[in-house]
């Protein structure tokens, strides 16, 4: 036994030697490996150390950020609020104290209306009191001859209950303001009591212009003719011709119109109106000048007439 023990080893023995080496450098890798891997831990543990303390130091610098940025909205919370107690709440009086002031102009307004009104009547009264006090005290007419004749142009023995230049101008203030037939009526009973007075011709021309502006062109030619015929020299003979050929144009009277147009600017060339009647033969395809001569009938004999002053004119006469 111990022999074939023996022999077993010795044929063991080589093999035994290559394991050994083998083991060994086995041994030797694992050991190298192994201290790789405890560097690559250490490595490991050194980065993650280091990480660690970077995210520690990033939390750190947001708490600060977060504590900063709050101390801040608080602070602009804080100056918001002032700037409001500071500037809102005294821009809120202001405009309280605006709405109360509109309030006392719409008041005051109200109240200025209402005395102007007591005005306006308390001048009527006042008015009327004092032509009331003037009929009174206008002593009576005296007699006149039998049948009553007309006295200084007036056509009644009637006398006046107001004077000539309060009844002219009531009449004027009252067409100014619109009330056109109270004018109407005043001019009227201007004319029927001062009818030779200065300002006549005005009271007839304002009679037939009142009748113009109201669209009754027909009446207002008649009242222009009124004044051209019993008022022929006066400062408002420009303005009847005017007027009454533009009443003329209106009722497609055109050559009637046109008449009158050249009429006042022969006579009173220059004159303002005289510029407006040549622009109103202008737009009826007419000239400004004088019309053609027209031939006179046979039964009359003509003569020159100046009337109204120059440039002359001729008129027919019956012959004799």
């Amino acid at each position: 036994m111990f022999r074939r023990l023996c022999v077993w080893i010795l044929l063991a023995s080589p093999l035994a030697f290559a394991a050994s080496k083998e083991i060994l450098e086995l041994q030797r890798d694992v050991a190298a490996l192994t201290e790789q891997l405890r560097q690559l831990k250490e490595s490991q543990d050194r980065q993650l150390a280091a990480l660690t303390q970077l995210v520690q130091t990033t939390l750190n610098t947001a708490d600060k950020s977060n504590t900063t940025a709050a101390v801040i909205q608080s602070n602009l919370q804080q100056t918001l609020k002032d700037m409001e107690s500071k500037v809102v709440t005294p821009v809120v009086g202001l405009s309280s104290r605006m709405d109360g002031m509109s309030q006392d102009m719409r008041t005051l307004g109200t109240a200025v209306s209402d005395l102007t009104g007591l005005l306006t009547k308390l001048q009527g009264q006042i008015s009327d009191l004092s032509n009331a006090v003037k009929v009174m005290s206008t002593p009576a007419p005296p007699p006149t001859a039998s049948g009553g004749g007309v006295t200084g142009g007036t056509t009644s023995t009637e006398v006046p209950p107001i004077s000539s230049t309060d009844l002219y101008a009531n009449a004027q203030r009252d067409r100014g303001s619109g009330k056109l037939e109270i004018a109407l009526q005043e001019y009227a009973d201007y004319l029927k009591w001062y009818g030779n007075t200065e300002l006549a011709p005005n009271a007839q021309f304002y009679i037939a212009w009142i009748h113009y502006s109201q669209g009754d062109y027909e009446t207002s030619v008649k009242e222009f003719d009124l004044v051209l015929e019993k008022y022929p020299e006066n400062n408002k003979t420009p303005d009847a011709l005017y007027y009454k050929g533009s009443a003329l144009q209106k009722q497609n009277r055109r050559t009637e119109g046109a008449k009158e147009y050249r009429e006042l600017i022969n006579r009173f060339p220059t004159n303002d109106l005289s510029k407006r009647a040549c622009d109103q033969l202008t737009v009826m395809g007419l000239s400004c000048g004088p019309p053609p001569r027209a031939a006179y009938p046979r039964d009359c004999t003509c003569r020159r007439s100046y009337r109204a002053g120059p440039p002359p004119r001729l008129a027919c006469a019956p012959a004799t």
